[in-house]
């Protein structure tokens, strides 16, 4: 049987202007890939309604989970909430279970939940929390679309509250074979290789570094052995 699909939406201004650097694409694919869910896809959008709610809509169509992460803060451009209940047509408000927890949390730290803080208590109301042991404001889940924070380890957080509930896979399994030859070398014997083994994801990637030049060839797939029988073959080609 095939893997469970995800793809990611990663959303806001900061990360298209180059100010901000995304680290959660990289960490939600590494913890994906252990658990053996396919990341398909993965888009950045601006902070702009009608492009997160068209986003939303095409992925969670085409894929078994979705997972958001940015615009769920207090300031006004953190609309990514009220755009995920415009995708599935529900209403969205300050619920009192988010209310409650931002509530205790401000409380413990002699801070105010003013009108701002309160905004981050606005979960549609069909959503489910996703529990936010960083920083308490919860992410949530509505259908197939996990909607988390865009700060790392809050986001990791979210994450590994999430990941448990959700149906996996085969993990997916690399092995890497390194040759001291130009991609334009290898080319003719690579394709072949793949085609051999079309079973497995076979893909080159260059390198360069203290004067030595060539190509790492990685090799993926699901089944161990398969694997190791693949790298058999692909080592005896480069031998020579």
């Amino acid at each position: 049987m095939p893997n469970p699909t995800a793809a990611m939406l990663v959303i806001g201004d900061e990360i298209l202007s180059g100010r901000t650097r995304d680290a959660n694409t990289h960490y939600l694919a590494g913890q994906l890939t252990e658990a053996g869910i396919d990341l398909k896809e993965v888009r950045v959008v601006s902070d702009d309604a009608p492009a997160i709610v068209a986003a939303v809509k095409a992925l969670s169509a085409a894929y078994d989970s979705v997972f958001t992460s940015g615009g769920i803060g207090p300031t006004h451009d953190d609309i990514t909430a009220d755009c995920i209940a415009q995708a599935f047509d529900d209403h969205i408000d300050v619920r009192d279970d988010a209310r409650a927890l931002l509530a205790a949390h401000y409380e413990r730290n002699g801070q105010e939940l003013n009108d701002a803080r309160l905004r981050m208590a606005r979960i549609p109301d069909s959503a489910t929390l996703i529990d936010n042991p960083v920083s308490v404001a919860p992410g949530f889940t509505i259908q197939n679309v996990h909607v988390m924070a865009g700060v790392p380890s809050v986001f990791q957080a979210m994450v590994a509250t999430v990941l448990p509930t959700l149906k996996g896979g085969a993990p997916l399994l690399s092995q890497t074979l390194r040759v001291q030859r130009g991609e334009g070398d290898i080319a003719g014997p690579l394709a072949q290789f793949a085609q051999d083994f079309s079973d497995l994801s076979v893909g080159s990637y260059p390198f360069q570094k203290d004067g030595v030049y060539g190509s790492n060839i990685v090799v993926r797939g699901t089944d161990a052995i398969r694997l190791d029988v693949a790298m058999t073959a692909l080592t005896a080609i480069f031998a020579a």
